[in-house]
């Protein structure tokens, strides 16, 4: 009897310690979950966040930098491509203008056939006038 009491008296910690062990590994393991959860979602969160932010902090640099600038008497840069591009533009739209205003305004070069002569009705012989 004595035996079978210390027996038990031993299985007891053991299965207590069993069960501790269990309830610990199972713990470490949803906490593990629970963090690779977090850290996608965290992650999600961190790329949809720059993503929104990336244009807004270029511009607020660009007007950091412009604000510098003016506060140390610096004058901003002449924007020669967008000068050039309108240039370019001018140019071409004027050209296209002229083109059109030529054709508009020159005479048909059409074949003759296509053109419509005029006959005047009070001339006998039925010259066409020109």
């Amino acid at each position: 009897m004595f035996a079978t009491n210390l027996m038990e008296r031993r299985r007891k910690p053991q299965r207590v310690s069993d069960q501790a062990w269990a309830h610990l590994v199972s713990a470490v393991d949803s906490a593990g979950d629970a963090a690779r959860l977090a850290r996608r979602h965290t992650s999600n969160l961190a790329t949809e966040t720059g993503s929104r932010m990336g244009p807004a902090s270029a511009e607020a640099r660009h007007r950091a930098r412009a604000a510098v600038d003016a506060l140390a008497g610096r004058r901003r840069a002449m924007p020669w491509a967008w000068l050039a591009g309108a240039a370019a533009a001018g140019v071409a739209l004027g050209w296209l203008a002229g083109a059109m205003t030529r054709s508009v305004l020159r005479p048909d070069e059409r074949s003759d056939e296509a053109r419509i002569e005029f006959v005047d009705v009070d001339e006998p012989t039925g010259t066409p006038r020109r």
